[in-house]
């Protein structure tokens, strides 16, 4: 492995980058090379004769009238976001909750974003809408021009259907927008310089008066500069409201406010980790990713829930008793917490596997008991209606199709409402979990999805994460079935360190300057998997988006030598750039600071973009991204891609997507197209290999 070419580990790349110009998100220079490079990866993977049956086998599949219209029920009527075949954009559209749960709902359409791109020749991606308490008639909603984070807020009104004429309105940013009433809408702001952190995320929150400028609205609550954001909600408990301001130092910790009615912002005084939190029955409900112990010297500890007396501390400044939900368990960990009007819902992971428990608040106790759901899969709460007793699961693993489970009382009577139809033959398959050891001793748990009767190593995908406290859970995939699992390959999942499995701990182990210890997690799977028998090294593929793009990038890098193939989605792969590049800066308290030596040290040890080698035999590799990014900035994919190929690694595939933003989001023929060629890259790289 070389040494990092550009810099010395205590300092910054600059203009000693060969490939800084890549950067420049629209340069013409930048986008001219992205074009060459499109044109090559797209002749030589589309160019395939397996590639149209397989693009139109996930079009098909994306698009299907069939697929599960997941919805959330507000007020008697279940909404929901669809896309298909003809609505390419998509329809936001409700139903009453007693049609969703028939073969055939009537849905009335909200917005037709195919017809309001049409009209106004702008391509719209839905990005959800704030709708306003009770009647929740009045919407705020986020509409992204290009697929990007970035969204244009306009006011709409469900009853004519149509925007509110000199209504609320304001144009893309990354700011955040909610009702505190009919005439009074909450910003979180990011328009300006000013108004922005560091990061690029809102600093500021303003009350925005109906009829007036939004630039006249008033600020109510600042962040630092250096701060990662601000974020409001209005929070419903009973006849109680709340105005909760948070400022939020880094992805790990925040201070909460309350704004009182005096106009005062007072901070709850609980510590910056909170997380899961909830108001209901008088109680905030909390976890916490490292131990507190309380002032009443109670102990809160990572993966357990516990309770304040939020209306009492209200009224008197005293933090009171804190009471304990939940205990903290060995490998289960809380997945999240939703309320309807009357209950509380706990979603757990147990050993990777999904539970939900019910609770209930009833003179000054809390009792809890579990929800009849389906075992040994990923169960988790689809969505809790707060203002009343509705609340629906999920349910699914990877060879059971996804189906939604329910329930009008809180959970006590369940019926499965939806499922799936079943998209491959999951016959001859069997899903098991195995653990490896990884190089410190701790042992790493993982999913393997193969045919029954494998009687020798076959091609192999290997997906991992492990980042952000994110966890990877079982799942069905119609489209991974139909084009890898039915020709015989096989599937891993690997529940690394830095996700989410857990609990805080197993993500902590892999924070900051213990990064590398994900990533011998991830090596270790790839070395079990091969010990096992399901795979060779060369026939094991691997694959990753974001942060598991800097995963699959490392262990290219570090462990060429493990896999037979290797995609590397919207990566973060410059680890001594990625603050420059917005809203990286707000990633630090994940990875650390480049611009601190110690923390520049350990970073550059296993940046990828500087340790690519030209003596080293990498595998086959396709690098993808979006020009639309601006989450993980395209520059990192491109500079990769360009360094490779400098290095003489000729078999370095770029595609960069024009639209889509991270997570691909709008029309589904060029994310079935993409997902189409991974599966030709792969085919190609990793058949005869075995």
């Amino acid at each position: 492995m070389t040494k990092p070419a550009t810099q010395t580990p205590n300092s910054a790349p600059t203009t000693d980058d060969p490939f800084l110009w890549l950067e420049d998100r629209t340069a013409k220079q930048s986008l001219g090379w992205v074009h060459r490079q499109n044109e090559i990866t797209v002749g030589e993977l589309q160019g395939d004769p397996s590639y149209q049956a397989s693009f139109q086998t996930a079009l098909d599949l994306m698009t299907a009238e069939d697929n599960i219209a997941v919805g959330a029920a507000k007020a008697g009527h279940v909404y929901n976001f669809w896309q298909d075949m003809t609505n390419v954009l998509g329809l936001w559209r409700r139903t009453t909750v007693a049609s969703y749960k028939t073969e055939k709902p009537d849905w009335e359409t909200i917005i037709d974003f195919d017809q309001l791109a049409a009209e106004e020749e702008i391509k719209w991606v839905f990005g959800g809408a704030s709708r306003l308490y009770p009647d929740f008639n009045l919407c705020l909603v986020s509409m992204s021009p290009d697929g990007g984070d970035a969204s244009e807020m306009r006011e709409f009104d469900i009853a004519t259907k149509s925007f509110v004429e000199g209504g609320f309105r304001a144009p893309a940013s990354k700011s955040g927008f909610s009702w505190l009433d009919k005439d009074t809408v909450i910003v979180s702001a990011a328009f300006d310089e000013a108004d922005k952190t560091e990061s690029g995320y809102p600093r500021v929150i303003k009350l925005w008066k109906r009829d007036t400028k939004l630039e006249d609205a008033t600020p109510i609550f600042e962040a630092q500069k250096e701060d990662l954001a601000v974020g409001a909600a209005v929070e419903y408990d009973g006849d109680r409201r709340y105005l909760v301001l948070a400022r939020t130092l880094n992805f790990f910790a925040s201070h909460i406010f309350l704004r009182l009615p005096s106009g005062e912002n007072k901070q709850l005084p609980l510590p910056d980790d909170m997380t899961d939190t909830a108001i209901f029955r008088d109680q905030l409900v909390f976890g916490v990713r490292s131990a507190w112990t309380a002032p009443d010297d109670t102990v809160c500890k990572p993966d357990g829930l516990y309770s304040v007396d939020i209306a009492h501390w209200v009224a008197t400044g005293a933090i009171g008793p804190v009471e304990t939900l939940f205990e903290p368990a060995y490998r289960v960990s809380i997945a999240g917490i939703a309320r309807t009007r009357d209950r509380l819902f706990v979603s757990l992971m147990d050993n990777v596997r999904g539970k939900v428990v019910v609770c209930e608040r009833m003179d000054g106790n809390w009792s809890l008991k579990p929800v009849a759901l389906p075992e040994n899969g990923n169960v988790g709460i689809s969505h809790a209606e707060q203002f009343g007793s509705s609340v629906s699961f999920s349910f699914t693993d990877f060879l059971t199709p996804s189906s939604i489970i329910w329930s009008d009382d809180n959970g006590e009577t369940l019926a499965t409402v939806k499922s799936q139809p079943a998209r491959f033959d999951a016959s001859p398959l069997i899903s098991e979990q195995f653990e490896a050891r990884s190089k410190d001793g701790t042992m790493i748990p993982y999913f393997v999805v193969r045919r029954r009767d494998q009687k020798g190593p076959v091609p192999t995908l290997l997906y991992g994460y492990g980042g952000f406290e994110v966890p990877l859970l079982p799942g069905y995939a119609g489209v991974r079935g139909k084009l890898w699992l039915e020709k015989g390959n096989a599937y891993v999942q690997a529940c690394i360190r830095g996700g989410g499995e857990f609990g805080p701990a197993w993500h902590q182990a892999a924070l900051k300057g213990n990064r590398q210890n994900g990533f011998d997690d991830f090596a270790a799977v790839a070395q079990d998997v091969v010990k096992r028998g399901i795979a060779t090294a060369s026939s094991l593929g691997i694959q990753g988006g974001s942060n598991g793009g800097l995963l699959t990038g490392v262990s290219l890098t570090q462990h060429p030598e493990l896999f037979g193939a290797v995609i590397i989605e919207v990566p973060l792969l410059d680890m001594l750039r990625y603050a420059e590049l917005p809203p990286g800066a707000s990633w630090m308290a994940e990875y650390g600071d480049p611009s601190k030596p110690e923390d520049a040290k350990w970073l550059s040890a296993y940046s990828p973009y500087q340790h690519v080698d030209a003596a080293a035999a990498y595998p086959p590799v396709l690098l993808t991204t979006s020009t639309a990014d601006d989450r993980v900035h395209p520059g990192h994919a491109r500079k990769m891609a360009a360094r490779l190929q400098e290095a003489g690694h000729a078999r370095t595939l770029f595609f960069e997507e024009t639209e889509g933003g991270h997570g691909g989001r709008g029309d589904r023929r060029p994310q079935a197209a993409q997902t189409a060629m991974k599966y030709v890259f792969l085919q190609r790289a990793l058949t005869a290999k075995a």
